[in-house]
C-alpha cells in the first residue's frame, strides 16, 4: 500500500485564518486510490520549519509526500524553496515552468484580468523548482505544481487554492497518480445501528477485527441523547477489488451476525 504524508504551509492556517480543507479532501482522494495517509502536519511559512519537515517525511521512507500551499510570488512563498533545501536539489529557472507561467499571464492579460503580461521577478519566481523537478500545469492558477523524486519519495507540491489544488490533482496529475497507485480499489461499508452503549460493542468489535485483521474497523456516535445511534464503518484498500470484495462482505457478515446475537438492531447498511 502506497504510504502518503501531507504538509499544509501557511501561517494563515496556524492562525486560524483559513480552515485547511486541503489535507481533507486530498485524504478522502488518496484512500479512494487505495493509498494510506500515514501522517499530516501544519506548519506555517518558516523556511526552516518547511525544510525539517519534508526531510523528517524522506526519512520515514514516505512513498509520496504531497506539500499544499506556499508556491505563489510573493516572499512569503517559500515551499519550493523548502523541498529544495530537504532534498539538496537546488532552485534553478525551470523552462517547463517558465513558459507556461509566461502563456499564463499573457492569456490572463488579454482578458483583462492583469494589466500587462510583463515577467516581472515575482512572476518569475514561480518558475523555480528544485534541480530535477518537473512542473505540472494549472489549470485555474498561475503557479505550476512539481514533482520531485528524492531518495525512494515523490515529492507533490500543490498550491495552496483549492481550486487551483483540485483542478491540478483531478486534471493533468493523474496520468502520474495512476502510475503510483495502480489500480488499487477502495471499499467501505457503513452500518447505522440501534445501540444506545459504545461499551457493549466494544467487545464485538474486537473479536470481529481479530477475525478480519485487513478490514478496518471503527465505531462512532451519530447523535447523542436517549435514542443514540451508532456508525460502524468497515473498510478495505487493496489492489485487487475481488479479494476485497471477499473481505469486506465476510467482515459485515461477522459482524451482522454478532449483532442479530446480541439482539442489536441494524438500521442500514450503506456502500
Amino acid at each position: 500500500m502506497v504510504a502518503v504524508e501531507i504538509i499544509a504551509v501557511g501561517n494563515e492556517l496556524l492562525l486560524g485564518d483559513v480552515l485547511d480543507t486541503n489535507t481533507n479532501w486530498l485524504c478522502k482522494k488518496i484512500v479512494g486510490l487505495g493509498g494510506q495517509v500515514k501522517r499530516t502536519a501544519i506548519i506555517g511559512d518558516d523556511l526552516q520549519a518547511i525544510a525539517h519537515e519534508i526531510r523528517s517525511a524522506l526519512d520515514r521512507k514516505a512513498d509520496v509526500i504531497f506539500t499544499t500551499g506556499g508556491l505563489g510570488p510573493t516572499a512569503d512563498d517559500l515551499t519550493l524553496e523548502g523541498v529544495a533545501r530537504a532534498a539538496a536539489s537546488p532552485l534553478e529557472l525551470s523552462g517547463e515552468a517558465l513558459a507556461f507561467v509566461k502563456a499564463k499571464y499573457e492569456e490572463l492579460a488579454e482578458k483583462g484580468y492583469v494589466e500587462d503580461a510583463a515577467m516581472t521577478e515575482a512572476r518569475r519566481k514561480m518558475a523555480f523548482l528544485p534541480r530535477g523537478a518537473r512542473a505540472i500545469s494549472n489549470p485555474v492558477g498561475a503557479a505550476p505544481a512539481s514533482i520531485l523524486k528524492a531518495n525512494s519519495s515523490l515529492i507533490i507540491s500543490l498550491p495552496g487554492v483549492p481550486a487551483e489544488l483540485k483542478g491540478i490533482f483531478e486534471g493533468p496529475l493523474q496520468p502520474i497518480l495512476k502510475e503510483v497507485f495502480g489500480e488499487s480499489v477502495f471499499i467501505e461499508k457503513l452500518l447505522v445501528i440501534d445501540c444506545g452503549d459504545e461499551s457493549l460493542l466494544a467487545p464485538m468489535l474486537r473479536e470481529i477485527a481479530a477475525g478480519n485483521p485487513r478490514v478496518y474497523i471503527k465505531s462512532r456516535a451519530k447523535t447523542f441523547g436517549p435514542r443514540v445511534r451508532f456508525r460502524i464503518t468497515l473498510s478495505m484498500a487493496g489492489s485487487d477489488r475481488s479479494t476485497v470484495e471477499r473481505a469486506i462482505n465476510k467482515a459485515l457478515s461477522d459482524l451482522e451476525r454478532a449483532l442479530n446475537s446480541a439482539h442489536i438492531a441494524i438500521e442500514s447498511v450503506e456502500g
